[in-house]
């Protein structure tokens, strides 16, 4: 049986980052005031190496991905439970996240590359791992392994 090599590329940047407006539901339909976070994502990809290039992907992919999907979400309100808010569509992005907790979002968010990655093909992808801050030093790590 031959190693097993894998390897682990990780991008955070300044731009990798999203502001919202939200707040968490608590056991029994409590909530927290409205609020905001400027969230600074980092993913990470593991995977075998391009047998040509000899990298896992190309960094520039997978910032870009990363940059199209904060964008999505970024300036966004997401609301759930009551009482019940109104606020223009064109400022909220709903997400399929039973609470805007960063360990939700971190889970939204490598669901999503995982899906991108795989789609393109382009890497032999074995886990993507995604990290949320919603302030300095507070943050929520999601790993998904694959195959």
């Amino acid at each position: 049986m031959g190693a097993h090599k894998e390897f682990r590329v990780a991008v955070t940047k300044d731009n990798l980052v999203f502001a919202s407006a939200h707040f968490i539901t608590f056991p029994g339909h409590r909530c927290e005031k409205l609020h905001g976070h400027n969230y600074r994502t980092r993913v990470v990809v593991e995977g075998g190496l391009d047998p040509e290039a000899h990298y896992v992907l190309d960094f520039s992919m997978l910032k870009d991905l990363m940059k199209r999907l904060t964008d999505e979400i970024d300036v966004s309100v997401a609301v759930a439970g009551k009482p019940r808010y109104v606020f223009p569509r064109i400022d909220c992005a709903l997400l399929p996240v039973p609470n805007t907790t960063v360990e939700m979002l971190a889970q939204y968010l490598a669901g999503r590359v995982c899906k991108e990655l795989a789609s393109s093909g382009a890497v032999a992808l074995r886990a993507v791992e995604v990290e949320v801050e919603e302030n300095f030093g507070q943050s929520a790590t999601y790993r998904e392994s694959l195959g």
